[in-house]
């Protein structure tokens, strides 16, 4: 009798500890397949004909997995597999890591407010100046009234941990109005988004990028915003226009502290570099540094794994008409 060929596992995840690949090993093992683990997309791709499952971030290696099933990416966004066919023809199915970063983001979201409202950014001049300042006037989160543009895993996480600040309210905005586990005082529709926008201190957008959520916060929500606002967005670049915030910003009177753009890298010569009231972070508040966020993602994958394997629904899969 022939022996049957273990079902192959391509995994591109080098952030990954060793303990992390034997417990993938460990449980694909299990179910009778063989991982093979690489650096980088390259070394991959002149093994990847075998594929039955590909956990990676990369469309390329998907296009050329003629035997490919199921694509799990590291990544939350998937806009990058816009368009592919293999997906898009129901050939395999994709699914993310939707629920991996909502720490490592939270956090971020909190550091950049902290650091407009306390002047960090001035007071990182003043002492690489060897001045002794002392007297800027700052802000707290205290009684400011919040909305988050984005319900999901980020914006649960980050609502929780805004709740030990003592804001005064924080609103989130969704596609259905419902309120996941009571965490917001309120939830609105994105419809509704310009009620709330001149009663709110900071706008925090964690949002995908899709055709419904492009220039979402456009020149008309911007002007409706009240005087000193600041504008968090950790989502994605084309969510803002960002001509039209470059214009409130230049102006002084909005804030905005930004960790993605609709071009980026940002050109070395565009003028958003120089506006004024800006803190830019370069699209690092959910990248995979965070050894807590590389666990989540392993974690959540093998959660889908074992559904795979096992013929039941996953819990991440992707509809790419939708974009997420």
């Amino acid at each position: 009798m022939t022996q049957r060929s273990p079902r192959l596992v391509t995994v591109v995840l080098p952030e990954m500890t060793d303990a992390q690949r034997m417990k993938i090993e460990r449980i694909t093992a299990s179910y009778g397949y063989r991982v093979r683990f690489f650096r980088n997309t390259e070394d991959a791709m002149e093994f990847i004909d075998g594929t039955e499952v590909l956990f990676s971030t990369s469309a390329k290696l998907a296009a050329s997995a003629p035997n490919l099933k199921w694509q799990c990416s590291p990544s939350a966004g998937v806009n990058q597999f816009a368009g592919c066919d293999i997906f898009t023809s129901g050939k395999a199915a994709l699914t993310c890591s939707s629920g991996a970063y909502g720490v490592t983001i939270a956090e971020h979201i909190i550091m950049l407010i902290l650091e407009v409202f306390r002047r960090q950014p001035e007071y990182t001049q003043i002492v690489n100046e060897r001045r002794w300042t002392r007297n800027l006037p700052v802000r707290s989160i205290l009684r400011s009234r919040i909305t988050i543009l984005g319900t999901g895993d980020i914006g649960q996480t980050t609502a929780v941990r805004l709740w030990a600040f003592q804001p005064k309210t924080i609103i989130g905005v969704n596609r259905s109005g419902k309120n996941p586990k009571d965490l917001f005082d309120r939830v609105i529709t994105t419809g509704e988004l310009d009620t709330v926008l001149p009663q709110t201190d900071i706008l925090i957008l964690s949002l995908p990028g899709t055709a419904d959520t492009a220039h979402i916060i456009g020149k008309k929500e911007l002007g409706l915003l009240p005087d000193n606002a600041l504008v968090v967005n950790v989502g994605r670049g084309i969510c803002i226009d960002q001509k039209a915030l470059e214009e409130e910003l230049n102006k002084k009177r909005l804030y905005a502290a930004l960790d993605v753009f609709e071009t980026e890298p940002i050109p070395a010569e565009d003028s958003f570099w120089a506006c004024p009231n800006l803190l830019i972070t370069p699209h690092v508040a959910g990248d995979t540094s965070l050894p807590y966020t590389v666990e989540r993602i392993v974690d959540l994958f093998l959660d889908d794994f074992r559904r795979y394997a096992e013929g039941r629904p996953f819990l991440r899969e992707v509809d790419l008409n939708r974009g997420y």
